[in-house]
Formats: C-alpha cells, structure tokens, sequence
C-alpha cells in the first residue's frame, strides 16, 4: 500500500481568501463580470465596463 507523504495530501480546507474574488468571462461577443459568491454582473459587450463590474462588487461591503 502506498503512503502519502504530509506534504502530498492536499489541504481538507482551502487557504482563506478574500470574500469577493471576481473574475471574467467572455461568452461570444459578451463578457459577464461573475464571483464565486454568486453575484454576476450584466453582459456587456465592452470588457473595460464588465471589468468596472468586477472592481465595484470587490469593494462592495
């Protein structure tokens, strides 16, 4: 049987991270500001706009 080293099992809980992390995602001629939250912002067809979408919910409370 194999052992695992400690420094191979991967963590059972991810490292802490920010509540809001937005990213990204383009969907044809779209792009759609979206978080691991939940929230999505509207489609737009400009990324500078989906991208202003993302920083405002970051900062949001």
């Amino acid at each position: 049987m194999y052992d695992q080293h400690t420094a191979e099992v991967p963590p059972a809980v991810p490292p802490a991270r920010s509540a809001h992390e937005p990213t990204t995602v383009e969907r044809g001629s779209f792009c759609t500001a979206r978080c691991g939250c939940g929230w999505s912002g509207p489609a737009r067809r400009s990324r500078d706009r989906a991208r202003a979408d993302a920083a405002a919910h970051r900062a949001a409370p």
